[in-house]
């Protein structure tokens, strides 16, 4: 669990930092982050102004106790006409902001079941999740399903604020229970990183300043602890493996090279990209995946200059001194770090379409640039969120969780998703539709399992 004393000590980075909400529907999510946007200072006068007057034309929450009309701060976020209408959030509202010591990206997502999918896509990319309680109700299932999707997407940090607080007379009694509940799932979840909060978005008590209604409480406000978190840009250490996911293959024609004068030619064949993971430097020894060939670097280049070092997240061109077969959705490696690339993938699926899976269906696989059809196997198993437990299953519903086995028409450099985000995870697509159905990452237990697997299958 992450105390007071814990986020106080943590180094404060002025790295951009990436949040999600997540919540069960009407948590106050759009509002608590109108109420940071508003509170620290990052909304326009116009945009203001506009909020004032849609709030005083709705009567919006009365007066406040300086006589100023409360504001509507959910309007904001909710840009959609439908949204507004319906009083929901149905899209993901990404919004940037700026505090004296750091830059957020924070994406508002929806609360709604049907729109778990949104909360995935917030999720993916976030350094924090800010997961919703409402006081009145506590840990509800749409609650349990959050933290199992912020779990599954190995987000770093996870914090629950305790919204409404103002609705239960800002009772201790009443947080603690929350807060033992969300122990209890944490427990469950095997959850190392989470941080308990009670705040009214409403009023503002604990959003960004912390508040003396709640005495009680001696943690930081919502914004103190996500000033002070580090991002996962700070986490990652420079011996994380160099990985590259190769989006095209550079070969003009009668171009000057990078490195030589106007008028002075040479043949010139380069890789272009975005640097995944890790660092790489001109000599170093890289794999080629799913060839397996090794090769070295012997030249970056980066609009038109040539580098000596690139590491993540930069878009460059790699040239190789060996002339091997490369096209787009091949994976450049740190030699000796990656498995040799399987037809058998084993890997957690957050299910994302109404439309169920079956045991035999045929899908696409999309990992990084490169798409390859697949067939279901199996389906080992799914999440049962009451208990946080696996259960058998021949298929999943909308917004299940669970393990499936998908035999590849082509091998996939795929990694464990737990040490590498971007080259562990992909997604599965309808191949009559294109529609996407599901999330998957690559699943660490069963990484050995699909080394053996001597089985071949027609697709």
């Amino acid at each position: 669990m992450t105390t007071q004393a814990t986020v106080e000590t943590k180094l404060d980075h002025a790295t951009l930092f990436r949040f999600a909400t997540a919540g069960s529907v009407d948590d106050g999510k759009s509002t608590l982050v109108g109420r940071l946007l508003h509170d620290s200072k990052s909304v326009l006068a116009d945009q203001l102004d506009a909020v004032a007057r849609t709030s005083a034309e709705r009567g919006f929450g009365g007066e406040q106790a300086d006589g100023t009309q409360k504001l509507d701060l959910a309007l904001l976020t909710d840009g959609l006409r439908a949204e507004r209408e319906q009083g929901i959030t149905i899209d993901v509202a990404y919004r940037y902001f700026a505090t004296a010591n750091r830059s957020f990206i924070l994406a508002d997502t929806p609360g709604h079941v049907q729109y778990t999918k949104n909360t995935v896509t917030g999720a993916s990319t976030a350094d924090a999740v800010v997961v919703l309680i409402d006081a009145r109700k506590g840990v509800l299932e749409q609650t349990r399903r959050h933290l199992a999707v912020a779990r599954l997407l190995r987000v770093p940090h996870i914090v629950v604020a305790v919204n409404k607080i103002d609705l239960v007379d800002f009772s201790e009694d009443v947080f603690r229970d929350v807060e033992a509940q969300l122990q209890q799932a944490a427990r469950e979840l095997k959850l190392d990183d989470l941080a308990v909060i009670p705040v009214s978005a409403l009023d503002g008590d604990n959003v960004v300043d912390r508040s003396p209604r709640t005495p009680w409480y001696n943690g930081p406000s919502l914004l103190e602890t996500l000033e002070v978190l580090p991002a996962l840009a700070d986490l990652e250490t420079d011996i994380e493996a160099f990985r590259f996911p190769v989006q095209s293959v550079i070969r003009p024609q009668g171009a000057v090279a990078p490195g030589l004068d106007a008028g002075q030619y040479r043949d010139y064949r380069g890789y272009a990209g975005q640097v995944a993971s890790g660092s790489i430097r001109v000599g170093d020894a890289v794999s080629v995946l799913p060839s397996g060939r090794e090769t070295t670097v012997t030249g970056i280049d980066l609009a038109g200059d040539e580098l000596e070092e690139a590491f993540a997240p930069q878009s460059v061109v790699i040239r190789l001194a060996a002339d091997i077969d490369i096209a787009r959705g091949d994976l450049l490696a740190e030699a000796g770090t990656h498995n040799q690339s399987s037809q058998d993938l084993y890997a957690a699926l957050c299910w994302l379409s109404p439309k169920p899976l079956r045991e035999g269906a045929k899908v696409l696989i999309k990992h990084g640039s490169k798409t390859v059809q697949g067939l279901v196997r199996q389906v080992i198993n799914k999440l049962d969120l009451a208990a946080f437990a696996d259960q058998p299953a021949s298929g999943l519903e909308l917004n299940d969780i669970g393990t499936v086995h998908i035999r590849l028409a082509a091998p996939l450099p795929v990694d464990n998703y737990v040490n590498f985000r971007r080259t562990g995870a992909f997604l599965v697509i309808d191949h009559s539709d294109g529609n996407t159905l599901a999330a998957g990452l690559v699943e660490s237990d069963h990484l050995e399992l699909a080394a053996r697997e001597d089985e071949r299958y027609d697709i």
